[in-house]
């Protein structure tokens, strides 16, 4: 097993692969659960968004967001044990199969179209998929931490008025972020953030450009430790950042807080509970 610097174990090469097979097989063993518990947080934070600006399809863009889970599961009102199920049965098809069997399963499920989703990754297979399956409806491939969008890109974010993300802050950080809000106007932003990644300083950073971010209750598990040499490492860091783990990663869990951001003077009457 590989490590990144934060103790984590890499899991790189299931986010790169033709189709979600793979990526599901993996967090399905290891329980991943975050975009299931975040699923009602982001409907309700939506529907607040559409109340205070009169904007009934709002285009919500999703960081990070590899085959398109978020969408598949705020679009066609699925849970992530359907998702798992569904790519995770032996009955599986090839790429091309399962693409066709994605598009008739969305075509099933698809709520009234009131959520426009952009794709934000820098893996073009789990882009190229999560478009052509229909998840999503735009694809931005990029890596805004190291390189500023294109002018194409720009206008891909310049219709954005949500951002949403459940795992990527931490490896991006204040230079995406700020990307985004400045090709896009300022979008609401909620982010689930592991707890070893203080949040801190992209809060101060979103704050020089008007935003508030608000405090949340409660924690969300993301999912359980690859193994305990993974625990060992993310409690060392836990440790330098000065996080208690206490009943939650020492548990062998890890954990996430939600993080709300808006502009200043916008409406603002969300509260999460754990």
């Amino acid at each position: 097993m590989q490590f990144d610097a934060t103790g984590k174990v890499s899991l790189e090469q299931i986010y790169t692969q033709p189709d979600p097979r793979p990526y599901f097989g993996t967090l399905r063993e290891l329980e991943y659960r975050i975009p299931q518990l975040a699923k009602p947080h982001f409907l309700k934070l939506i529907q607040e968004y559409r109340h205070a600006t009169g904007i009934d399809v709002p285009t919500v863009l999703d960081i990070g967001c590899s085959y398109g889970i978020n969408a598949a599961l705020l679009r066609c009102d699925a849970t992530i044990d359907e998702l798992y199920a569904h790519y995770c049965g032996a009955d599986a098809p090839d790429r091309s199969g399962l693409l066709a069997r994605d598009r008739d399963w969305i075509s099933s499920r698809r709520q009234p179209k009131r959520i426009r989703f952009v794709g934000l990754d820098n893996s073009k297979p789990a882009l190229s998929y999560a478009l052509a399956a229909g998840f999503i409806d735009d694809a931005v491939h990029a890596d805004l931490e190291e390189h500023a969008p294109t002018e194409q890109q720009r206008e891909q974010l310049a219709k954005v008025d949500l951002v949403i993300s459940t795992g990527c802050i931490g490896y991006v950080g204040e230079k995406t972020l700020t990307r985004i809000a400045d090709a896009s106007n300022k979008p609401w932003m909620a982010h689930y953030v592991l707890r070893m990644f203080p949040f801190g300083p992209i809060a101060r950073r979103l704050a020089e450009l008007g935003y508030e971010t608000g405090p949340t209750v409660g924690l969300f598990k993301q999912r359980r430790f690859v193994s305990p040499q993974e625990q060992s490492l993310v409690l060392d860091t836990l440790s330098a950042v000065g996080v208690d783990p206490r009943g939650l990663e020492a548990d062998g869990w890890l954990y996430a807080r939600l993080h709300i951001s808006r502009p200043r003077n916008r409406p603002a009457s969300y509260g999460i509970r754990g």
